[in-house]
């Protein structure tokens, strides 16, 4: 009997490290090229001179680590880890930046089941596994140790001279692109992302032996709170993937926010952001940092808002339906509702909001304390936009019913969308009327901003995390709503009617940390009154009134910035 036999092929180490370079550069790197066309501007050589320099250090990169036993598990990781990145840079229009590493760091199971698609698999299976099959396949030709390199020396060195040279001769055309568009090297894959990998491993490194430092310790209630003659609680509703531009309420020609309207909240239509992804935007809410000052070592370093409430004999309760605190709870009292068993509101790990309410109502009826609790939002995180509605708010449709919105139209994503915004409404309505149900035995109130916005497919970008420098208005342009009881408005002083005549004054995340603390009446040094969104409207306590300059100060803080008690 006649045994055919398919005879390996074998190839040189330089030839499959220039040939897993075009690989690297041709298939994986859309995203960069279709960007770089975009940033250089018709500017042609000095584009084709970065791409071809790139080209060059990548091959002599590769060049360099092939070696018996290492270049073949090299090239298989790489071009692994570069069909993953161009599958989501490609479809979602993402950049894999250092934010980005973080956000897939902490998220959760359920969180990550959603990306892990049909299509996520046959990408991977055309630009990950087939590639890497032939690689593990071929006979690698390797020369002894001296003489292999000398002969990669020979292929390096005129490689790297002749990319400098390309760089040098254009570098003004390519230093002008890179320096207004940072973004595009960090879309170089794999170089970007293994880099942003690489910076985001160093960061949390640093940051393991980390002393957090007190703030605010000097906290204490003010006069207002301990003669309102009753408990002052407000809830803070911290939202997750709020988009303004789709709340009714800012001007969006759909009904997306009946209940809320109806309740006469007030709503601030020029609201802004302090990242894009919860892992910065959160912990930089309830920072003292304002944005210009943040970073995410400075917020791991200090104390937060809900630590220097507490300084102030404030109970704080977080619970979350959502991938954690990111730190700010750590210290406090602390619940996941997505570990409930709850049939009807949880599914595999994740919940809806209203899981929030009984408990809410029942934690009214039963407090006896100056409390402020947090409620940390499933809200409308993407892409399975679907699954955070229940059925009865199915209310625009054809609405999109799968994470792989590619397969979606864009009218699909938008219903799907707005029926997470329309339940939300739904959520927010339900905090306030529950705080209204218990108002002869608390003063309530309710303050909500979300984390960051959303992309749905405007300028071939979905979902959000862009780097900040270059991120859409629909990612940085959230909703703030406050609700106030009337318990709550005599007690504190509040004016709802003048807050109304100053909803398109602009406003912040920066605002979050500091009106907190004035809706507690928290006297401390790290108190600014002039980020205090509700201050002007506010009025003070009668030794607040006598203090020396009063009138003055409160007369600038009307005035606009620099007006500061």
């Amino acid at each position: 009997m006649t045994v055919f036999r398919i005879r390996r092929p074998e190839i040189g180490s330089v030839a499959l490290s220039a040939i897993a370079t075009l690989y690297l550069l041709m298939l994986a790197n859309n995203s960069f090229w279709s960007h770089a066309v975009v940033y250089f501007d018709h500017a042609w050589i000095a584009m084709l001179s970065l791409g071809t320099a790139l080209a060059l250090t990548t091959f002599s990169t590769l060049t360099s680590l092939s070696m018996k036993y290492v270049t073949k598990p090299v090239l298989i990781l790489l071009i692994a880890i570069s069909a993953a990145v161009s599958y989501f840079t490609d479809t979602f229009g993402v950049v894999i930046d250092k934010e980005m590493i973080g956000n897939a760091a902490v998220t959760t199971q359920a969180e990550a089941g959603h990306l892990l698609t049909g299509g996520l698999a046959l990408h991977l299976a055309i630009y990950a596994l087939i590639p890497s099959l032939l690689i593990a396949w071929v006979k690698v030709r390797h020369r002894r140790f001296f003489a292999k390199a000398a002969v990669n020396f020979l292929f390096i060195a005129p490689a790297l001279v002749l990319s400098g040279v390309l760089i040098y001769v254009n570098f003004a055309g390519i230093a002008y692109a890179l320096r207004e568009h940072r973004d595009l090297m960090v879309r170089f894959n794999p170089a970007g992302p293994i880099s942003s990998a690489v910076r985001y491993g160093l960061s949390t490194y640093r940051e393991r032996n980390l002393v957090v430092q007190p703030l605010g310790t000097d906290a204490k209630e003010g006069s207002r709170i301990a003669a309102a003659g009753k408990p002052v609680v407000v809830v803070v509703v911290a939202g997750e993937t709020a988009r303004a531009m789709n709340f009714s309420l800012n001007g969006y020609d759909r009904e997306t926010n009946p209940e809320l309207k109806a309740l006469g909240v007030v709503n601030y239509r020029d609201t802004t952001s302090c990242g894009t992804a919860t892992a910065v935007s959160l912990p930089c809410m309830f920072s003292v940092y304002p944005r210009a000052e943040y970073s995410d070592w400075k917020a791991r370093s200090t104390e937060n808002l809900v630590n220097v409430l507490t300084h102030a004999g404030v109970l704080v309760t977080w619970w979350d339906n959502n991938t954690g605190s990111k730190g700010i709870a750590d210290l406090i009292n602390f619940a996941s509702m997505t570990r409930r068993k709850n049939g009807p509101l949880c599914n595999n790990g994740e919940c809806l909001d209203e899981i929030f309410l009984a408990d809410l109502d029942k934690k009214l009826g039963a407090t006896t304390n100056d409390s402020v609790i947090v409620l940390h939002q499933l809200g409308s995180h993407g892409p399975s936009y679907y699954l955070r509605y229940p059925e009865a708010f199915r209310r625009f449709t054809p609405d999109c019913r799968t994470p792989e919105l590619m397969s979606c139209t864009t009218e699909e994503i938008v219903n799907a969308y707005d029926n997470t915004i329309l339940y939300t409404d739904h959520i927010l309505a339900s905090v306030a009327r529950l705080l209204e149900k218990h108002q002869d035995r608390i003063a309530g109130a309710m303050i909500y901003m979300s984390d960051h916005g959303e992309s749905l497919g405007e300028n071939g970008i979905y979902l959000h995390g862009a780097p900040y420098a270059i991120a859409p208005k629909e990612q940085t342009q959230v909703p703030f709503i406050a609700w106030f009881s009337k318990p709550y408005q005599t007690a504190m002083g509040v004016d709802a009617a003048c807050l109304s005549t100053d909803a398109d004054t602009p406003k912040s995340h920066d605002n979050l940390f500091h009106t907190v603390l004035g809706m507690m009446d928290v006297q401390t040094g790290v108190y600014k009154r002039s980020l205090d969104a509700f201050a002007a409207c506010t009025r003070p306590a009668e030794r607040e009134k006598q203090a020396p300059g009063f009138h003055a100060a409160e007369r600038r803080l009307r005035a606009g910035p620099g007006g500061v008690l």
